[in-house]
C-alpha cells in the first residue's frame, strides 16, 4: 500500500514523518473520525509543509496509520507465540485484532474509498491470513491447534463474527471464544 510520498533516507525526514504519524495515531484513537490536517501538524511539532510532503492527502494519512496499526497487530503474532502456547496466543491474537477493527470504525468514512480502489483490502486480508497461519502452524506442531485449518478460512469466519456482532464487545468476545474454541485440537 502507499502512503503518501516516499520517505527519504533523511533521519529528520523519517523522524519527522514518525511524528507525525503519532499525533495521528492519537487523533484518531478515539475511533473518531475528526483529523484535521494543521491539529496533527501541530501535535507532531512540525510544519503544515512536511505533513504534506509525507502525506499529500488526509487519505493518504488515514492508510498510513491503519497500515501502521495493521503490521502492529499482525506483527504481535510471533510475539504472542514467544510469551504463551499457541492456542493461548491464539486467543490473545483474535482479541488484539478485534480492539484493532473495533477503533477502526471512526476511519471507515475515510476508508471506505481506498477499500473500493483495492488499495488495503486484500493486503489486510494477506497479512490477517499470514499471521494467523504462523499460530495455526506452531499449533499444530504442538498438537494444541487443527492441522487441517487454512488460515484464509479463518480469516473469512473473523470478518464474520466482526459484520455482524455489530460492535457489540461482548457478543464478540463470546464468537471469539467459539471460534478459538473451535480452532482447537481434538
Amino acid at each position: 500500500m502507499t502512503d503518501g510520498a516516499p520517505v527519504s533516507g533523511r533521519a529528520d525526514a523519517r523522524r519527522n514523518r514518525d511524528k507525525v504519524l503519532a499525533a495521528a495515531r492519537a487523533a484518531l484513537a478515539g475511533g473518531g473520525e475528526s483529523l484535521a490536517m494543521g491539529a496533527v501538524a501541530r501535535a507532531a511539532g512540525v510544519g503544515v509543509g512536511t505533513l504534506y510532503r509525507h502525506f499529500p492527502t488526509r487519505e493518504a494519512l488515514v492508510e498510513a496509520v491503519y497500515d501502521a496499526e495493521l503490521e502492529d497487530v499482525t506483527g504481535s503474532a510471533a510475539t504472542l507465540l514467544e510469551q504463551s502456547p499457541p492456542d493461548v496466543a491464539l486467543r490473545a491474537w483474535l482479541d488484539r485484532y478485534a480492539m484493532f477493527l473495533a477503533t477502526k470504525r471512526g476511519m471507515m468514512d475515510t476508508l471506505r474509498s481506498t477499500f473500493a480502489a483495492g488499495r488495503i483490502g486484500p493486503q489486510t486480508r494477506e497479512r490477517v491470513a499470514a499471521a494467523l497461519g504462523a499460530i495455526l502452524d506452531s499449533g499444530a506442531r504442538a498438537g494444541t491447534l487443527r492441522a487441517d485449518v487454512d488460515p484464509d478460512d479463518v480469516t473469512t469466519m473473523l470478518h464474520g463474527i466482526f459484520l455482524t456482532a455489530g460492535g457489540d464487545p461482548e457478543r464478540t468476545g463470546r464468537m471469539l471464544s467459539l471460534l478459538a474454541d473451535a480452532l482447537r485440537a481434538r
